[in-house]
């Protein structure tokens, strides 16, 4: 006899996975979203730049062991962590500080409860919905991973100069379609990247052309302008959305068909045939990407969580509870 449809629908749930509920502070810490909603407005609105931070080390730590905070954790004299990482090594430090201070306020309230995960999931979240971005669910319950190693991180993060092939392999690796792929790199519609990620297409594209044809001339100019001395000053940067930089909107992807593209990687997505319809989807019409934006979130924030045993509530977001080698 067949199995009814919900229990199939549930058996089809990773384990983990079904264990997370988005009212799973109720009764235990019941001022949970509170306290993060608190932290989160007076965080933006003193830096600004907090909502995009957070929202990529939120990214960098589900694509590295899943999302348990492995990102947060500290290098010490035994293990050189994932933040030490090449590829984490300009995460910004706002997101860092944001999920500290929410982390201090719920100890205080309810000690010893709330992960350090499920703090960086829903304070993204919300930092999101702040600087006008979709709001969607954020299923709680994940334990703190008990590893984070710097060595793993090379090979599941995309990096800005990979080909398409490889770009959407890199998802593809964690579960995700081409439609989700775009979709998550609208992120880049808020926050900045150092000139340094992006040089290489103003300053030394090929032996003909120093600059990539496909910038508009005029940003071109004004990029070489910002990072003329990125060599020397490694904090120089530029906006992902030059237009509205501080508001999450679909922005990003009409710069996309102007040439205002960034990333070489950005570029790439209005120009690969596999890419290019949903860049043009989102460009027209802002509620779609949102509703793809926010289900690929979603998914992204289940993404080999640890529960039970397999994982712990830190007492500090930096380390873990224990040396551990």
């Amino acid at each position: 006899m067949a199995l009814p449809l919900l229990l199939l629908l549930f058996l089809a749930i990773p384990l983990a996975e079904s264990k997370l509920s988005v009212d799973y502070y109720k009764t235990s810490c019941p001022d949970f979203a509170k306290i993060i909603r608190e932290t989160v407005t007076q965080k933006q609105i003193s830096n600004p730049t907090t909502a995009a931070g957070t929202l990529r080390v939120f990214f960098h730590d589900c694509m590295v062991e899943g999302c348990d905070a492995s990102v947060l954790i500290s290098s010490n004299h035994v293990n050189s962590a994932e933040r030490d990482a090449d590829l984490n090594l300009s995460l910004p430090g706002d997101a860092f500080d944001v999920v500290v201070k929410a982390k201090t306020a719920l100890e205080l309230a309810c000690p010893g409860i709330v992960s350090c995960s499920d703090i960086l999931a829903q304070t993204t979240r919300d930092l999101i919905t702040m600087v006008g971005g979709p709001f969607y669910k954020v299923r709680l319950g994940r334990k703190d991973g008990l590893v984070s190693k710097a060595s793993n991180v090379e090979g599941n993060l995309p990096r800005v100069n990979q080909t398409m092939d490889a770009m959407i392999k890199t998802f593809a690796d964690k579960g995700f379609n081409v439609q989700e792929m775009v979709a998550l790199t609208g992120g880049h519609t808020i926050g900045f990247s150092h000139c340094k990620e992006f040089a290489d297409r103003i300053f030394h594209y090929s032996k003909k052309t120093k600059t990539d044809p496909a910038i508009h001339p005029k940003f071109a100019e004004a990029l070489k302008r910002t990072c003329a001395n990125y060599t020397t000053d490694k904090a120089m940067s530029a906006f992902n959305d030059v237009m509205t930089p501080g508001k999450f909107d679909n922005m990003y992807y009409q710069n996309l068909q102007r040439g205002l593209g960034l990333l070489t990687s950005d570029h790439a997505l209005v120009k690969d045939p596999r890419t290019r319809p949903f860049v043009e989807l989102y460009a027209t019409n802002q509620n779609e990407f949102f509703k793809a934006f926010s289900l690929a979130m979603e998914k992204l924030s289940v993404l080999h969580v640890k529960t039970g045993h397999k994982g712990e509530v830190r007492h500090r977001c930096d380390a873990f509870n224990s040396i551990r080698t």
